[in-house]
């Protein structure tokens, strides 16, 4: 599939009905989106420090024509939302983009709208496969081989896709919960299996078992209201002290047998937020400040977001006033581990792990993502990330992340979703924060985060304040993926600097990736290469813990072994890499009152000589 296909879903053509039910959306931001006019009264005076000459501060205004700012980055493409996702609504933005998730070239683009599939075979021409109209707010969205995932919330989601929604107050034509598709023929996705949940689908999670490949599971993390029990038997909102079977502090995990998804089905339905001792259904955050001058957040009775590592059997929740620590080595009943609380968090909304599973980083949506939350004035700490280290399976506070350079009155900012970048050696990860940009940033040491790139647009509207900017930036096979709200997508490859060698790049683009839903996040593996190596002993050198003379001798010994033929020659030279990989193996281990200063990276650059040589021969 390589050229545009013109044979698009139905619901396609429907841009008359599109219209009418878009006014009735959400259509710029998230389901807490709020609009501001900008204040004529003075600024408050500047909570921290920043570089005044960054080239993000003072950028013009606009949809298409904003200004933008980037640095160690270059964009690739800006691709438009295709016409069936636009309306007249909105100054002809449509409804809000949302999430991404990745199979091999295909990108899938979520929407308040339905999706979006493109062809990135070349990243810098994404050709559009199909855009299916399929209303029901947030479209998030998971892919495994076949099958694609839907979150739908909104109470305007039908169960046949339309885009008339639903004006009944109890109505069985109503879906609030997860959609499956067959999509087999990526032309014609075909909704196989919905399944209803008591608050919708918010966002899911997809996890895989690893001693079992004929299933997946479907962690559901619902956030909105709860539905009326003569929709959907068995629903409550009432309070656990009013009734223990209420449809609140749970998430629900649907079983899904590969083979036969139409019999997808909740399987549990766990109480994650219980107190361990009495069994209270409530027994974590009851919502409230932590003292003064700290920040109220919600009760927890809900997750929003929840992140797994099936290789670990951990997973990290985000759930509204806490950060929670799950063992999922059975997938379908998790059990809690660890939870924390932070005064400077409003609502937890995602997390991401590093990719040894050592850290992991909790961001907070204050504001709810409709408001500006990045400007001087703000706190560096409050709508920021909060990296976590994971000692013992127990969460220990490390230190937090923010854009070091503030936003302005009319662009909605705050921490939003990002991925790993795959540089070796390093923990790297490019977010979104809606009009902030993406930025990519350095959290190798939690307590002491850095940014390495960035991009920048301008605000919206130079007066008003118009929700939009990124959802989510993602890194997947050498690209990274901008899912612009108001805009369309963006895509961008990173450039050499001070920061990151072409080395660390080029290693970064060896890794390839069949699949990739963020939520799901695999452990990184690199292949045996010459840029891995190097990637290796660029970092020693920029951390002064290898001596001059050995990383020159390396370095003739890669460029020799890179140029030269097979043969007797290449083999003595391969010969000299594995006693170099050897003695480095040695000094890592520290020889009486000698300590190697980065024993953990010298290990690693031993074993990628080692694992070069071998390859080679």
């Amino acid at each position: 599939m390589r050229g545009r296909k013109e044979t698009l879903n139905a619901g396609w053509r429907v841009l008359a009905s599109a219209c009418l039910l878009a006014s009735t959306m959400t259509l710029l931001g998230g389901p807490r989106e709020a609009t501001a006019q900008a204040s004529e009264e003075p600024p408050p005076p500047p909570a921290w420090e920043w570089d005044e000459n960054d080239p993000r501060i003072g950028l013009g205004a606009g949809i298409m024509d904003a200004e933008t700012a980037i640095s160690n980055m270059d964009r690739l493409v800006s691709l438009p939302k295709p016409e069936a996702f636009l309306t007249s609504e909105a100054g002809g933005r449509g409804p809000t983009n949302s999430d991404l998730t990745f199979r091999g070239d295909y990108v899938f683009q979520g929407s308040y709208w339905g999706f979006q599939v493109y062809d990135a075979s070349n990243p810098s021409a994404p050709e559009l496969v199909v855009g299916v109209v399929c209303p029901g707010g947030q479209g998030d969205l998971s892919v495994h081989g076949d099958l694609l995932f839907m979150s739908v919330e909104q109470t305007a989601g039908r169960l046949d896709c339309g885009t008339a929604g639903v004006q009944d107050t109890v109505s069985t034509e109503r879906l609030r919960g997860v959609r499956i598709f067959d999509i087999s023929d990526m032309q014609n996705p075909r909704q196989v299996k919905t399944i209803q949940t008591c608050r919708g689908s918010h966002t899911h999670t997809l996890v895989t078992d690893p001693t079992d490949d004929s299933h997946v599971y479907v962690y559901v993390s619902g956030t909105g209201r709860v539905r009326s029990p003569n929709e959907l038997a068995g629903c409550s909102g009432l309070d656990p002290d009013e009734d223990q079977n209420t449809s609140l502090f749970r998430i629900e995990i649907i079983e899904v047998p590969l083979a036969n998804p139409e019999n997808a089905r909740i399987v549990n339905m766990p109480r994650i937020f219980a107190d361990e001792e009495t069994g209270d259904v409530a027994g974590l955050w009851q919502g409230g400040d932590h003292g003064e001058g700290t920040q109220d957040s919600r009760r927890t009775n809900q997750c929003h977001d929840i992140t797994v590592r099936a290789d670990l059997g951990l997973a990290a929740g985000a759930c509204s006033g806490n950060g929670i620590l799950l063992d999922i080595s059975d997938p379908v009943n998790p059990v809690r581990i660890d939870q924390v609380t932070d005064p400077n968090f409003a609502y937890w909304h995602s997390a991401t792990f590093n990719n040894d599973g050592t850290a992991v980083i909790f961001t907070d949506e204050w504001g709810g993502g409709g408001a500006p939350r990045c400007r001087g004035s703000d706190p560096e700490t409050w709508g920021a990330d909060a990296i976590f280290r994971i000692r013992d399976r127990k969460l220990e506070l490390a230190g937090y992340y923010k854009l070091p350079v503030p936003q302005t009155e009319q662009e909605n900012c705050v921490a939003h979703n990002g991925s790993l970048i795959p540089v070796p050696g390093r923990d790297i990860m490019v977010q979104a924060w809606y009009q902030g940009g993406l930025s990519i940033f350095d959290f190798t040491d939690p307590a002491n985060p850095f940014e390495i790139a960035y991009f920048d647009r301008g605000p919206l509207d130079e007066v008003e304040m118009l929700s939009g900017g990124y959802w989510s930036t993602y890194w997947h096979n050498g690209a990274i993926y901008g899912a612009e709200m108001a805009r369309g997508v963006d895509v961008f490859k990173l450039t050499p600097s001070e920061h990151l060698s072409q080395a660390e790049i080029d290693a970064a683009n060896s890794v390839r990736r069949g699949k990739f839903n963020v939520q799901d996040q695999p452990r990184l593996r690199w292949p045996a290469s010459f840029a891995l190596a190097r990637s290796y002993l660029i970092q020693l050198q920029r951390n002064d813990a290898i001596g001059d003379q050995s990383a020159s001798s390396l370095e003739a010994l890669l460029g020799r072994a890179e140029v030269l033929a097979p043969g007797a020659e290449r083999n003595s030279v391969l010969d000299e890499l594995e006693a170099m990989a050897a003695t480095l193996q040695e000094e890592s281990r520290g020889t009486g009152t000698t300590r190697p200063r980065d024993p953990r990276r010298t290990r690693l650059l031993a074993g990628a000589i080692s694992d070069l040589a071998r390859s080679l021969r």
